[in-house]
């Protein structure tokens, strides 16, 4: 990353930095994307359990990532302030973290995970799904966590472009394992769901082993003594990134779940109102990942010009960032409204599920302005260092305005399940409000001072 001088290329570091990003969300995105395709082709009963797979593992993963990701701030002040020496450690102190969790969530798995399916009251076949490709899963978790940490690492360094790169490059790789571990193809074992598991597992595992050879060969990274020093553990380098990196990823578990929570109550409604909800929300999702990606650009460039003290840089980006991620929800929002029918077409042959669908993207529009402000206000305190504040705002407005509000709406009023939609948008825009009021508080009080 480069200092910059004008409005101008300020914006162009942000796209810089962004549009790898995106990619590389995109490409996060495929996987999942590919194993419930073909899990689904194999057959209804795997792709409902490989579904079920994919709701229990992708909050515990989201909130897991947030602590990981906490090393990217971290780095990124560390290169700002030129204490390029520190900067290895706090990697090195990421990866010690990464096999501690694995550790503890592989244990937590052992006991928690067949009651949490048993509660569930699912077909056997079902469940046997959910089990066998969660324990498939299992096998990529260490492999995962230690590429969050050193995509941090390179993110810190703004070669986004990196990870984008190996992204691309793994995605083959997990579309043949999904095929052949699937369906039994070329004298692989035949495993139905649970080979989507084991699919994506052995691509983490390229994904790492690729990540791990850049870093450790190709400069920039190489000239940071990453792995090395492994035996100078710091608990006070470890407890840091949890300072950071716990707020953070409690803040993703608990917007993760909130959703969740949302379709469980959901179920009391039709299957056509259930249906429409899971489309609208998988198209809101999908275009989420941009602001989300202009989140993790943004931490990174406020974290950076902290570091140097340019506060008025780290200030100018963290609005710049708002800005773009609002004009971008407000010009995809307004596309999808005006195409609705015809999106919501791609989800459903069924008029009812359409025209339902189609009517919860209207709503959609104001709750994706919504999220563009509070993610990108969070992400800019992030580059602060600023969290603990902003986890618990987002967890009242994510537990005490969100939900309740929703609930009233959809159960007391004649809204119905729209009732749901216009809570997340109220409670989502709460919390951009109290977020974006705390980035100008931080900014007046504690980085008011400018250096150039």
């Amino acid at each position: 990353m480069n200092q910059t001088f004008t409005l101008k290329e300020k914006t162009k570091q942000i796209l810089v930095l962004l549009i790898p990003i995106l990619i590389t969300q995109l490409g996060m995105f495929s996987m999942v994307f590919f194993n419930t395709i073909m899990s689904g082709k194999y057959s209804s009963a795997n792709l409902a359990g490989v579904a079920i797979g994919s709701s229990i593992w992708s909050p515990v993963f989201m909130g897991i990532s947030g602590i990981l990701l906490a090393v990217s701030p971290i780095a990124a002040q560390r290169i700002g302030e030129k204490k390029s020496n520190e900067v290895s450690s706090i990697v090195n102190h990421g990866l010690y973290l990464a096999l501690l969790i694995n550790f503890v969530v592989l244990i937590l798995g052992v006991f928690l995970l067949k009651p949490i399916l048993d509660a569930m009251g699912l077909p056997a076949n079902v469940q046997e799904t959910a089990f066998d490709y969660l324990v498939g899963l299992s096998f990529g978790i260490f492999p995962l966590f230690v590429f969050n940490v050193l995509r941090s690492f390179i993110y810190a360094l703004g070669r986004t472009r990196v990870v984008m790169v190996i992204m691309l490059m793994s995605l083959p790789v997990n579309f043949f394992l999904n095929y052949v571990l699937i369906f039994g193809e070329l004298g692989f074992p035949e495993l139905g769901g649970a080979g989507a598991g084991y699919a994506t597992s052995i691509t983490y595992w390229v994904i790492m082993v690729m990540t791990v050879y850049i870093v450790k060969i190709k400069e920039p990274f190489s000239s940071y003594p990453i792995f090395a020093n492994f035996n100078e553990f710091s608990w006070d380098k470890c407890v840091e990134i949890l300072k950071i990196g716990v707020p953070m990823g409690l803040s993703t578990f608990f917007e993760t779940s909130m959703f969740a929570v949302v379709t469980i109550l959901l179920s009391k409604f039709s299957i056509t109102t259930i249906a429409a909800y899971q489309s609208a929300l998988n198209i809101v999702s999908f275009l989420y990942m941009i602001p989300i990606s202009i989140s993790t650009a943004l931490t990174v460039l406020v974290g950076y010009e902290v570091g140097a003290g340019r506060y008025k840089d780290a200030k100018q980006y963290s609005w710049l960032g708002v800005i773009l991620a609002i004009i971008i929800a407000l010009v995809t929002g307004l596309i999808v409204v005006q195409f609705r029918y015809q999106v919501a077409s791609f989800y459903s042959n069924e008029a009812d599920v359409i025209i339902l669908t189609a009517n919860f993207l209207i709503f959609a529009l104001f709750f994706q302005l919504s999220d563009a402000i509070q993610a990108t206000a969070q992400a800019a305190l992030r580059g602060y260092k600023d969290v603990n504040l902003a986890f618990i705002i987002t967890l009242v407005a994510y537990w005490l305005i969100c939900l309740p509000v929703g609930y009233l709406l959809a159960n007391f009023t004649s809204l119905g399940a729209r009732g749901y939609w216009i809570g997340l948008t109220v409670g989502l825009l709460a919390a951009g409000i109290a977020l974006s009021l705390r980035l100008i508080h931080i900014q007046k009080r504690k980085f008011a001072s400018i250096k150039v």
